[in-house]
């Protein structure tokens, strides 16, 4: 017990030093860096570089006249990029005396080759007529709407698609129950329902009775 105690005692004692001189070589370590980029020929202000601290998400832009501060650490690699101008990279040296370091950095331009783009003379009223006429334009999602929802359509896939679970069911219980209903007793006959022959005749001219294949 006693050496928990002073095992405990040494730990309050020794762990605020370590902390301490952790933040201060922490706080040692930190780097205020300013500066401007800057032409390599005409020495002007680039305005838009981005500084980037290299294998970090930490990062600024220069302004307007080319200047820039951002916060580093002694031996970042700090890189300057533009979309017209060489990336380059620049390391704060680590036997760096102080916490601030300034740097004028100077951009080169870069030479961007673009693709071959190949110039094509316009066509002529009747060349535009005849591809403007045969071309194929797609449905767009109305039409194709509209063509899913259309009688016929819809009657192919009443024919084409099968009955599910509830729909099976309904039909077995309503026979069913149309078998209890006329039980005992001779069902009667839809040859005299005018109804009924009107169900037919529309059955009939909707091609309900031809050969499905």
């Amino acid at each position: 017990m006693k050496r928990l105690i002073s095992y405990i005692v040494f730990l309050s004692i020794l762990t605020p030093v370590a902390v301490k001189a952790q933040f201060e070589s922490l706080q040692d370590s930190v780097v205020q860096l300013y500066g401007i980029v800057m032409t390599h020929d005409s020495l002007k202000g680039i305005p838009g570089v981005t500084v980037m601290v290299k294998g970090q998400n930490r990062g600024t832009i220069t302004n307007e006249q080319g200047v820039f501060s951002i916060v580093v650490l002694k031996g970042d690699e700090v890189q300057f990029s533009h979309v017209t101008y060489r990336t380059e990279t620049d390391k704060i040296p680590t036997d760096l005396k102080g916490n601030q370091y300034s740097m004028v950095k100077l951009l080169a331009q870069d030479t961007i080759y673009l693709p071959v783009a190949i110039i094509k003379a316009r066509p002529t009223r009747e060349q535009f007529e005849r591809d403007f006429v045969n071309r194929e334009v797609p449905d767009d999602d109305i039409e194709i709407a509209r063509q899913n929802t259309s009688e016929a359509k819809r009657r192919i896939l009443a024919r084409a698609i099968p009955n599910d679970g509830r729909e099976a069911s309904n039909y077995v219980l309503s026979k069913n129950a149309q078998g209890y209903y006329y039980s005992g007793q001779a069902p009667p006959m839809n040859i005299f329902n005018p109804f009924a022959w009107s169900e037919f005749v529309k059955a009939w001219k909707r091609g309900d009775f031809k050969k499905k294949y």
